[in-house]
């Protein structure tokens, strides 16, 4: 037997031991074809419980209760005009109803199940390492628990407090790196450090390189708003506007479905105009946790872009405390915004909020109106930044009404259309360029990968063919483990 093979047999008798069933894309995508003997035992597991049984909550129709949920459609939020300022309607997927409240636990599960189920990484001798600039690394440390396995967590010292104190409880070994959300680099560096320290006892899962991840925004996220704007169409609605953050660039994966379902959509790409990376070739720090930069992914399609924007950090906190402090709800209530609306904007983490300003960029920019559909996704709710909140208390006083009027007129309806690239072809060119200063020269990618990238009609394309591949592997999997007989 090679070592693959016994990595493989390894993984299937863990997988046995701690009785680990994995769902397949198509599941996750459409969790009516979950075995109904699973979901009848999901009515007694809460959502972050630790109980491999919610590896079959990884999705965006889990129903949005804490403890026992079943499934249903979408979790999603339609803005209002009298919120946004546009007449265009922008939807948002919530990820708040995923396990330990974000949709990474979708973005991770894709690299690690890859490795399992093709016998390249051995959860019974070998730590996933996974670098992040927050809520990947919460995914990954799930996740590798779920799975039986251990988890090394890297992650910038400036991020939330939330984020330490969570991955402390799943027991994940943690490395805090100087600096904060633009701190890539030495993320890298730390990870190559443990990686000669420690050589084949860890394996690294990178967003940034591991196309595990966007593959499950394709299959996934995709579908699922692809699954929102069907039920909510009219005659005469067009699915016309993606805007997601670059960060990983795991969810503009979503993008590669989109685009084939629905080709005159326009998608744009969003960054801190703090760091503007894809704007200007730029450097620099900001405070939009969840967007890591100074860098291309690997994982990005740039000729699947139409535009890129960016977003001020300083509006986004001031958006932040607007949506979240009770002077502020009142003075969204008094300018005519639904107090149901109100009561739900706690689901809008930071990044969130940056994604909810780039669709309105959109709308401004395209002049688009109510038969034009955007969507976004809101990673994670507020539930993971109320430290950040406690600080701004500290730093700049109690919220007022006054304030919270200045934030409405002079930062919420003076979101413009500043700071916007719509992309030529030399444009998308120049931004895929930058790849080689991180990927050939610093992290051992080809010059070979990198113009196949540019240059092959199929390159894209094959990647994302994998997803059914994997579902047959997944499957494949399944009957060796032997456990998912006991619920068919």
């Amino acid at each position: 037997m090679n070592r693959q093979n016994q990595i493989l047999e390894n993984t299937i008798n863990r997988c046995r031991e701690k009785n680990i069933i994995l769902p397949t894309y198509k599941q996750m995508a459409n969790p009516e074809l979950i075995p109904g003997k699973i979901k009848a035992k999901l009515k007694g597991i809460g959502l972050w419980d630790l109980d491999p049984l919610n590896l079959f909550r990884i999705t965006w129709k889990n129903e949005p209760v804490e403890n026992g949920g079943g499934y249903g459609d979408v979790n999603y939020l339609e803005l209002p005009t009298e919120l946004t300022g546009v007449e265009a309607r922008i939807f948002v997927l919530l990820g708040k109803y995923f396990p330990t409240g974000a949709h990474k636990v979708g973005a991770t599960f894709g690299p690690l199940v890859e490795k399992l189920i093709t016998g390249k990484f051995d959860p019974t001798s070998q730590k996933a390492l996974w670098p992040s600039t927050g809520n990947y690394c919460r995914g990954g440390a799930y996740d590798s628990y779920l799975l039986g396995c251990e988890a090394i967590a890297v992650l910038p010292e400036g991020m939330s407090r939330e984020r330490f104190e969570w991955l402390e409880t799943v027991g994940s070994e943690i490395f805090a790196t100087p600096g904060s959300e633009s701190n890539v680099k030495e993320i890298y560096d730390k990870v190559k450090e443990l990686k000669a320290e420690r050589g084949d006892k860890i394996v690294v899962l990178n967003q940034f390189e591991e196309i595990g991840n966007p593959m499950w925004h394709y299959a996934v996220t995709g579908r699922a708003m692809q699954d929102v704007f069907e039920s909510q169409k009219d005659v005469s609605s067009r699915f016309s506007g993606l805007f997601l953050t670059q960060g990983s660039a795991g969810a503009l994966g979503s993008g590669e479905l989109l685009r084939k379902e629905y080709p005159l959509i326009q998608i744009c790409a969003g960054e801190a105009i703090q760091c503007p990376t894809l704007l200007y070739n730029g450097y620099g720090a900001h405070r939009i946790e969840g967007i890591g930069d100074k860098h291309v992914p690997w994982i990005h399609n740039l000729k699947n872009m139409d535009m890129v924007a960016g977003i001020d950090d300083e509006v986004n906190i001031h958006l932040m405390r607007l949506f979240n402090e009770p002077e502020g709800h009142k003075e969204l209530i008094d300018r005519g915004v639904d107090q149901n609306i109100v009561s739900t904007l706690h689901h809008f983490g930071i990044s969130s909020i940056a994604n909810i300003m780039g669709a309105i960029k959109m709308a401004k920019y395209y002049e688009w109106n109510k038969q034009d559909c955007i969507f976004t996704v809101a990673t994670d709710s507020m539930e993971m930044y109320q430290s950040r909140l406690q600080e701004e208390h500290q730093n700049n006083g109690k919220y007022s009404a006054r304030q919270a009027a200045i934030d409405f007129e002079g930062h919420l309806r003076q979101i413009g259309t500043d700071a916007i690239i719509d992309l030529t072809y030399l444009d998308k060119k120049r931004m895929h360029n930058l790849k080689y200063f991180t990927w050939v020269e610093q992290q051992g990618k080809t010059m070979e990968e990198l113009d196949a990238q540019w240059y092959d009609d199929n390159y894209w394309s094959d990647q994302y063919s994998k997803v059914d591949e994997w579902d047959d592997l997944i499957s494949e999997f399944n009957d060796r483990t032997g456990l998912l007989a006991k619920f068919t």
